[in-house]
């Protein structure tokens, strides 16, 4: 979606500049918004704010711009989102078989959810509200704090 507020800006950046360098030399890679993911269950294509995938990307298409294996998904929520974004494309979500976490990251507020698939085919929810708080992206094992992710980023509480 074009047209991101300042602070969901912001919080990509500060996501690209703590997980990029970690990746490097690694088996995964992570891709912004213009990597189109399929979800193939339903023929639905989305644009996640940041997708990681994990060993070979997978595509379906000619010009290899469509993947249908991310690893991770993650989505920058906004106030126009938020609902979507937690329900029925995270419903969507669920459908990608190689898909093993998806993170929302909320812009209005200091909010962190991951959402964790389970060896049973459920949903782990662990969500993170304080500055101190650090999460971990278990696929890659990067542990990463809010204050880092929401560097320069200004919510009004």
């Amino acid at each position: 979606m074009s047209g991101a507020s300042w602070e969901h800006n912001l919080i990509v950046k500060n996501i690209n500049t703590l997980v990029l360098p970690f990746l490097k030399g690694k088996p995964c890679d992570m891709f912004g918004s213009d990597l189109r993911i399929h979800i193939p269950e339903i023929t639905l294509y989305t644009y996640p704010d940041l997708s990681i995938i994990c060993g070979k990307p997978e595509t379906d298409d000619e010009e290899k711009d469509i993947a249908i294996n991310p690893s991770v998904l993650i989505e920058v929520l906004s106030k126009s989102t938020t609902d979507y974004d937690r329900g029925t494309k995270f419903h969507f979500y669920r459908s990608i078989a190689a898909l093993k976490e998806y993170i929302t990251i909320d812009s209005l507020s200091i909010s962190v959810e991951i959402y964790t698939r389970q060896d049973d085919n459920s949903w782990l929810l662990t969500e993170f509200k304080q500055l101190s708080d650090s999460f971990v992206i278990t696929t890659i094992g990067l542990s990463l704090s809010l204050k880092d992710v929401y560097e320069d980023v200004h919510i009004d509480e």
